[in-house]
């Protein structure tokens, strides 16, 4: 059977045996071999091409991994890593977010030989930040597949709409009107906190 692209409102989905068969090798190496392209898979497997973030959502992407790495290397209580960082989750999916930490005892259940692939590991923190792409009750769903997998802590931030939906590991869903405000990273990342008002687009 040859394969069958799809095209969503958010980006192209490649389906069939053909890709759905790939091994978690065979499916890094496509994407090192695709490297202009932002790639994640789904827990059935099929390959997802995302649509570029455009300037501003990447420019805030930056700024809430900066505010996270200057934590980290105040703190030294784990790793961070940014959008090009891809995990495999417990159910098969193999997602990118925009920032992730994960604490010193996750990394050290990553094999030595994985380090510097897609780690076999959940962080216990992400960030997604919206896209002009990006659809809100996709991200919601993308949000609640990483809390599944084992996140303890997500924010999800609609920038243009200043808006900030804060997920704790069952716990409801908080939303955060306005970026004057802060996000607390307690319990998860002790200390932690992410200025808003830093990833207004007239910073």
């Amino acid at each position: 059977m040859s394969i069958r692209p799809a095209i969503s409102e958010e980006a192209i989905v490649l389906r069939g045996p053909l890709v759905t068969s790939f091994s978690d090798e065979e499916f890094f190496q496509f994407c090192q071999d695709n490297r202009d392209l932002r790639v994640e898979r789904t827990s059935d497997h099929e390959i997802v091409f995302m649509s570029p973030a455009g300037f501003l959502s990447s420019e805030a992407s930056a700024e809430v991994v900066r505010q996270l790495s200057n934590w980290n290397k105040q703190n030294k209580l784990g790793r961070v890593g940014e959008s090009s960082a891809a995990y495999v989750l417990p159910d098969k999916a193999t997602l990118s977010p925009d920032a992730s930490w994960f604490s010193h005892a996750t990394w050290a259940r990553v094999p030595a030989e994985m380090r510097n692939r897609f780690l076999p590991v959940c962080p216990e923190f992400v960030v997604e930040v919206k896209s002009p792409s990006d659809r809100i009750p996709t991200l919601h769903a993308k949000m609640e597949q990483w809390v599944r997998n084992g996140v303890q802590l997500g924010f999800l931030l609609d920038c243009e709409a200043e808006t900030a939906w804060v997920y704790h590991s069952g716990q409801p869903t908080t939303e955060i009107q306005g970026f004057d405000n802060e996000l607390s990273g307690e319990p998860v990342l002790p200390g932690f906190v992410l200025e808003l008002r830093q990833l207004r687009e007239n910073q």
